[in-house]
């Protein structure tokens, strides 16, 4: 198949799926992993839409919720569906993050195809169909992206563009710009994801780290069903810096070429003090130069030594070898409860 892309999308991942490949037909068991926090007001809604659509595509699917440590009563909303919709309730012991509810759906999902889709309603369902009919034609993973960044704020066009630019100037793997979490995935490609061991998981640069034939397809998110969004500035912040230091070593190299100039400005005003010295008999009145000099460098030691740090932490965690989640409950249709 030979998939035309909109001038604003990435081109695919790898060239275009062999005849092979592109046999597929309709999947015996589709999965729809729902990761949630706080969306009781939207979870109910949002759960019956995808039903309502997947009911005329495929003859048998699953949603899987992860209950993310939620506050209000979005537990006990997912378990009520589960007495009418086919739907699987990982209920967390606390909240772990959406990166870990994810991975939870993953380890839960049991079809041979497996969709993310957020819980509050913005994923439109009506994109499976377009995700369904690329992996019919052979593509292993097909994500989702935002067609038009103009509706959010300035922070946040401006830090994603950032974010990417650094992530792919800096790291081995290309992450795809305004690639998100909703995007349909091969039983392939999920097991791929579930083998991959490290705690400290950042979804998008793991979506793209385990390769596969993967295709974008545009999309314009919908309104909120209900509530307002808990993942705010500092969340984007601490999840951006997450896939820095899971994915990229740039801020290490620019730690190196940072030191690097500054000693090479170093020496060169060393060599401007000793000319003017021996040529000139010019004595170069140092104290605040000094104390200027010292307070400089030592604040851009200290910030290196930060960044080093973090890296350190981030192996830390790893080796201290606790589950990324822990799981209080599962309730599954069918149970009592």
């Amino acid at each position: 198949m030979n998939a035309t892309l909109p001038p604003h999308l990435p081109p695919p991942v790898s060239g275009p799926p062999d005849a092979a490949a592109a046999t597929r037909a309709v999947p015996r068991l589709l999965s729809i992993v729902v990761p949630a926090y706080n969306e009781a007001g939207a979870l109910a809604g949002t759960l019956d839409m995808i039903a309502g659509h997947l009911g005329t595509v495929v003859p048998h699917y699953e949603l899987i919720v992860v209950d993310d440590g939620s506050r209000d009563a979005t537990a006990r909303i997912a378990a009520e569906c589960t007495r009418r919709l086919p739907v699987t309730l990982v209920r967390f012991s606390r909240n772990f993050g959406k990166e870990a509810a994810i991975s939870a759906g993953l380890q839960h999902a049991r079809g041979d195809v497996v969709v993310c889709m957020d819980a509050d309603g913005q994923h439109s369902a009506d994109l499976l169909d377009t995700m369904l009919a690329h992996w019919r034609a052979g593509w292993d993973m097909v994500y989702a992206v935002r067609a038009d960044r103009g509706q959010q704020g300035l922070f946040n066009r401006v830090g994603s563009r950032l974010f990417y630019r650094m992530m792919n100037m800096g790291g081995r793997i290309d992450i795809p710009p305004n690639a998100g979490d909703f995007r349909l995935m091969d039983r392939k490609v999920v097991d791929a994801l579930l083998a991959l061991p490290e705690r400290q998981r950042f979804m998008k640069g793991m979506y793209a780290w385990v390769g596969f034939r993967s295709i974008g397809i545009p999309y314009t998110p919908l309104p909120r069903a209900a509530g307002e969004t808990t993942f705010d500035r500092l969340n984007l912040m601490r999840l951006a810096w997450t896939g820095l230091t899971s994915f990229s070593v740039l801020p290490l190299r620019m730690a190196s070429l940072t030191g690097g100039t500054l000693a090479l400005l170093a020496f060169l005003y060393a060599l401007v003090v000793m000319a003017e010295k021996l040529l000139f008999g010019i004595d170069v009145p140092g104290w605040p130069t000094v104390v200027v000099s010292i307070m400089f460098f030592a604040g851009v030691q200290l910030l290196f030594i930060g960044i080093l740090g973090e890296y350190l932490a981030r192996v830390y965690e790893e080796v201290k070898g606790r589950p990324a989640y822990i799981v209080a409950e599962v309730v599954r249709a069918g149970d009592e409860h």
